[in-house]
């Protein structure tokens, strides 16, 4: 009985560890709670070249705090692509409120996320560009879980993301620490990080160990992950993100 008390105070302390970080975001107010979706700023950060002056390929991959009461807790994270000479970047990202999830539609590629800033995590361009758009369209129209959506511990937005990027040969994203779902792995145990750099282990996005050169070490439990970053000093914490040097934006 003594043990298995033990266990238990030892299982509400790790979850109590885990949580500071996103009651501290909520308490600090750093989400909005009390708005409106509809009234929230969706402007152009202008992080994305305008096509009508940049004619070469670009994609580029976006993070922003999640909606509401969400983004205490993790990001959102998507995808736009823009041909060569195209007049228009189109976005590739899954919605939680769409069945199918998955969708991809042309629209402002670097625009907050529901009043949330958004920060670019890897910025591809020219040759390489050109040669995974199609790669990336493919990817996103044969995502395995198109009509399952889970908030945690996934398939997700982040999950759809992580999937896309493991498809495409050279496509390489370090996915923030924040990203809930990034570690639903899809008919996996074992896979390269999204990074490129290293390699993951997850079950089931519910425990997990990345170890790679962009991402560092993190470590994933119930969904939550933490960890350290060598190359780019930064400590890597469950809501708060990350707390040091900037993340490196991959890309060519």
């Amino acid at each position: 009985m003594k043990m298995l008390l033990r266990w238990l105070l030892s299982l509400v302390a790790l979850l109590a560890l885990l949580l500071m970080g996103p009651v501290w975001i909520l308490a600090s107010n750093q989400v909005v709670m009390d708005a409106h979706w509809s009234s929230l700023d969706r402007a152009s950060a202008g992080i994305a070249p305008d096509p009508a002056i940049s004619s070469e390929a670009v994609i580029q991959v976006y993070s922003a705090r999640a909606y509401n009461w969400r983004g205490a807790f993790g990001e959102h994270i998507w995808i736009a692509t823009k041909t060569e000479n195209a007049d228009s970047y189109r976005l590739h990202q899954v919605l939680s409120w769409r069945r199918p999830t998955v969708i991809s539609f042309i629209d402002t590629p670097d625009r907050a996320w529901f009043g949330n800033p958004p920060t670019l995590l890897a910025d591809y361009r020219g040759d390489a560009a050109t040669q995974m758009i199609p790669l990336i369209e493919a990817a996103a129209a044969d995502y395995p879980q198109a009509d399952l959506y889970r908030v945690w511990p996934g398939p997700n937005s982040n999950s759809f993301i992580a999937w896309v990027i493991r498809e495409v040969p050279g496509f390489d994203v370090a996915l923030p620490v924040t990203a809930i779902g990034k570690d639903y792995m899809l008919n996996s145990v074992f896979a390269p990080a999204p990074s490129g750099t290293g390699y993951q282990f997850s079950l089931g996005g519910i425990f997990g160990l990345i170890l790679a050169k962009e991402e560092g070490i993190e470590i994933n439990l119930l969904g939550l992950s933490f960890g350290i970053d060598v190359m780019r000093p930064a400590l890597k914490l469950p809501g708060i993100g990350r707390l040091g040097m900037p993340a490196n934006v991959q890309g060519s």
